[in-house]
């Protein structure tokens, strides 16, 4: 019996997708042996750390779930994201080779916060719209 994917699920499916995507993985076999494919991003990462000198880098994520989201992704691949004491709690600093961060840490991010973004914003949505308020659109504007 199939029963239909709630909204989490579906979430969680697209996330497993994007990560196999920046992961190179092209075959249902490849996608299920995901910490292969991590320890081949890994493995690329240590090659370019030898060749490439890692850079200090500042990330400033407005909220929480992007901060997570980021530092999740980070240590993924054997990055540790940090912050020096009395820098504000938005604020990420990251050593990485930039062409890892260009070429698949910073595009695979973007990919899933983008999902996680559309996830919530739909959750948000509808529990507003059940539990307070059926009409959810925002404030109209006037002349001033």
């Amino acid at each position: 019996m199939n029963l239909p994917m709630t909204p989490e699920h579906k979430l969680r499916e697209r996330l497993r997708k994007i990560a196999a995507l920046f992961e190179g993985a092209s075959t249902d076999g490849e996608r299920s042996a995901a910490a292969a494919a991590i320890e081949r991003v890994r493995a690329t990462l240590a090659q370019l750390e030898r060749t490439e000198w890692p850079e200090e880098l500042q990330f400033s994520l407005p909220d929480r779930w992007r901060r997570r989201l980021f530092s999740a992704l980070c240590r993924r691949y054997g990055l540790q994201p940090y912050r020096y004491k009395r820098q504000r709690h938005t604020t990420l600093m990251l050593k990485v080779p930039r062409s890892f961060l260009d070429k698949t840490l910073w595009p695979e991010y973007l990919e899933l916060k983008q999902a996680l973004d559309e996830y919530l914003n739909e959750a948000t949505e509808r529990i507003i719209r059940e539990e307070v308020f059926g009409d959810t659109q925002e404030a109209g504007e006037r002349a001033g």
